[in-house]
């Protein structure tokens, strides 16, 4: 509801006499408009509120949802709120599709290397890794951009560059009992 909303219905309320006047000047109109200002300000948070509820357009909200999730707060707010919708969306998975999807899913293109236990009929340049059979390789590009969309905050920068939130992506997500090596270009 609008300021003009708010006033019409509190004048409304108003019982009938000469006590409360109904012109438009003095100070029953200034009280009756300030009201209605404080009215259509709460009104217009709690529409507000209803954004802030949705993980995917929040923004006010969003330190709060990270904490919830246990989320580490990440370099744009694009990749923050995909993170948290993310995080209570997705069922997991330990397959090399799985992690290449999620790595898709934040704008990584990587390749994941799976190494077998070292035996006499491995080929002869397959490396030799301790616990080899728990080792994986996810190979990504040297360095990865992300740019700013319409929707970022101006404090955001236009680009950024670097992989470190596809390593916390990986680490956080890879079975405890595995070791991953990080391999860039080349």
């Amino acid at each position: 509801m609008t300021v003009d909303d708010y006033y019409q219905a509190l004048l409304n309320l108003l019982p009938p006499g000469k006590v409360f006047p109904r012109h438009d000047t003095g100070v029953m109109k200034a009280t009756l408009l300030a009201m209605a200002e404080e009215f259509a300000l709460i009104d217009k948070r709690a529409e507000d509120l209803i954004e802030e509820a949705d993980p995917r357009s929040t923004l006010e909200l969003l330190p709060d949802w990270e904490r919830v999730c246990g989320l580490d707060e990440l370099a744009t707010v694009a990749l923050r709120q995909l993170a948290v919708v993310d995080k209570l969306t997705d069922i997991g998975g330990q397959s090399r599709a799985f992690f290449i999807a999620l790595a898709m899913t934040f704008g990584f293109v990587i390749t994941i290397t799976e190494f077998r236990p070292y035996t006499c009929i491995t080929p002869i340049d397959q490396g030799i890794y301790e616990d080899d059979c728990f080792v994986w390789q996810v190979n990504a590009p040297e360095t990865t951009v992300t740019e700013a969309t319409c929707q970022s905050p101006c404090t955001e920068p236009l680009r950024s560059w670097g992989n470190e939130i596809l390593e916390a992506l990986i680490n956080y997500r890879k079975p405890a009992h595995t070791t991953v090596i990080f391999t860039y270009g080349g």
